[in-house]
């Protein structure tokens, strides 16, 4: 039982947040320029979605995703899209593109690069604001 307690307690302090600076500056760019060609057609430009494109910023989008692991919504990007072409952007584009959108939703950057695993990115909760 208590090993069981101090895994439990070692993985909670492992876990992180969007709220946590889990992407880079120069990450967000690059998914600035990937959005723009595969993207921003359905999603506009300011991420606000139209038709059928749902948005990803604001409070429809955070809360869909609010409390979500990151692995959740790279899988979903990987898989549907772009609508025109799903399943084209590599791993390291996907991670690119949630890199700016979580710099679009004023989220902070850090020093190391959104991951552009799915397994790294189960440890990575979606926060739009800290509680």
């Amino acid at each position: 039982m208590r090993a069981l307690v101090i895994a439990a307690v070692l993985v909670f302090a492992q876990a992180k947040t969007t709220q946590d600076g889990v992407y880079t500056a120069v990450q967000a760019t690059r998914g600035d320029t990937i959005y723009g060609a595969s993207c921003s057609s359905c999603h506009a430009a300011d991420l606000s979605g139209s038709g059928q494109a749902s948005p990803l910023a604001g409070k429809e989008f955070n809360a869909a995703w609010n409390g979500v692991p990151l692995s959740d919504l790279f899988e979903r990007i990987r898989a549907t899209m772009p609508a025109d072409a799903p399943g084209t952007l590599t791993p390291a584009e996907v991670a690119d593109v949630i890199a700016f959108i979580l710099n679009k939703a004023d989220l902070p950057a850090g020093q190391t690069g959104l991951a552009a695993d799915p397994a790294d990115l189960k440890a990575i909760t979606f926060m739009a604001q800290k509680p």
